[in-house]
């Protein structure tokens, strides 16, 4: 099978372009006219709810109660600005981030660049299908190694719904972020959390001893995922083109709305997870860092109803991110290095890390934490590049970054960089 690239498939949707240049052109009007521009923010999104940030939210709701639900909310604030900068820089520039740092850097840091990135894609997807394998188990009492092979299966199918158009695709995750949606509405609802110590904890920033600040970074690593960096102005750059400055600016506009949609309710998965953590298990003094035990737990506290909605929430985060993780693949591989393979070895060859631990009998949740800790490290060399090319001028023109924008960007990877050489150095000593 010929490669098939994302950008490719977002040019051959004729429907797509159709319906976009009827609202470029003013024919379209009023809520219709968002319509076309839906999509690409939630593909990136399930970066943002994937089976890390279940191990994550969980441990830290259990362990401190609402008293880190405000990290959930500064993450997710986080992301609204980077997500929103990665898509604009691909509507600007046609290209996506990758390929402006080929450009721009010398063959040496592109070639780090693409290492790293990489490395970070390994990680991300072995939280992905670890956590897709687990929610098999879960749920069907699948052996785990019988659930992976399976969980293999099914992201192929997730990838082949990229060859009927991006539009498919980003149906089809759609319905799986709605699937999750469904799954955490429910169990916030069974278990009644206290709105007092909630408001509190969402609004009032504060650690309790150094695990805590620890735990922070994971949840940041968990939240604020490079490789959706990478992504989102893959999506963008050539899926709806504008002709002109006029044209990009409106297209962005949209874009903007899709973005705030689809994180708002990545935002309220996340914020879910620490909810229900903390109203049940932090209550009843229970500690809870094994997503296993966490399904056991809420079939004992909850019923079995809810604990099986937890486990059909994980499967769903797990298989379509983990497409999403290797569609990113093929974009930080084209993008830095002008190298291809076709997308389905790629999905093989990332599948054979997770499956070799799950088969060493690795504990998935544990594995879990440390893929995030790993993901927080890549942060900043996907988020610097983006913001010294958001700044610029001459390559953005009137989508360059306003002063305040990137202050704020660079206060935000001034605060990562050094919650991560924090976390190294806790790691290490």
């Amino acid at each position: 099978m010929e490669p098939r690239n994302i950008e490719e498939e977002n040019i051959n949707n004729a429907a797509l372009q159709k319906n976009a240049g009827t609202v470029l052109s003013g024919e379209t009007k009023g809520i219709r006219q968002l319509l076309p521009f839906l999509g690409p923010a939630f593909i990136a999104a399930v970066a943002y709810i994937d089976p890390g940030n279940y191990a994550t939210n969980i441990s830290a709701g259990s362990a401190y109660g609402y008293k880190l639900l405000w990290v959930v909310l500064a993450s997710n604030l986080m992301a609204v600005l980077i997500q929103m900068m990665s898509a604009k820089l691909g509507i600007a520039t046609g290209r996506n981030l990758p390929e402006i740092s080929r450009e721009r850097f010398s063959k040496k840091t592109s070639v780090f660049l693409w290492i790293q990135a990489e490395l970070v894609i390994m990680a991300t997807d072995l939280a992905e299908f670890i956590g897709a394998a687990l929610g098999l188990y879960l749920v069907f009492n699948i052996p785990m190694v019988a659930a992976a092979l399976i969980a293999a299966v099914g992201s192929f199918a997730i990838l082949e719904m990229q060859r009927r158009g991006v539009r498919s695709l980003e149906a089809i995750i759609a319905g799986m972020i709605f699937v999750v949606v469904i799954a955490f509405g429910v169990q916030v609802f069974v278990a009644k959390p206290e709105a007092g110590p909630l408001l509190a904890g969402l609004f009032t920033p504060r650690f309790e001893g150094v695990d805590s600040i620890l735990l922070s970074a994971g949840m940041l690593g968990a939240t604020v995922m490079p490789h959706a960096i990478y992504l989102h102005s893959g999506l963008t750059n050539k899926r709806i083109v504008g002709r002109n400055e006029a044209e990009r600016k409106k297209i962005f506009k949209f874009e903007t709305v899709d973005v705030i949609i689809a994180m708002v309710i990545a935002g309220a998965i996340n914020a879910s997870m620490l909810i229900v953590a903390a109203a049940l298990f932090h209550k009843a003094g229970i500690q809870v860092d094994d997503l296993e035990v966490a399904y056991d737990q809420f079939g004992s506290m909850l019923g079995t109803h809810v604990a099986i909605l937890f486990g059909i929430g994980l499967l769903a985060a797990g298989l379509s991110s983990s497409s999403v993780g290797t569609l990113t693949g093929d974009i930080v591989m084209q993008g830095y290095i002008k190298k291809r393979i076709p997308i389905y070895l790629r999905r093989v060859i990332t599948m054979l890390p997770p499956i070799v631990i799950i088969m060493l009998g690795v504990n998935a949740s544990k594995a879990l934490v440390m893929s995030q800790v790993v993901l927080s490290f890549g942060i900043a060399f996907a988020l610097i590049p983006l913001i010294l090319f958001t700044s610029d001028k001459k390559l953005m023109g009137g989508l360059v970054n306003k002063k305040i924008t990137t202050v704020t960007a660079w206060l935000i990877a001034v605060l990562i960089i050094a919650l991560n050489l924090f976390l190294l150095y806790e790691t290490v000593f």
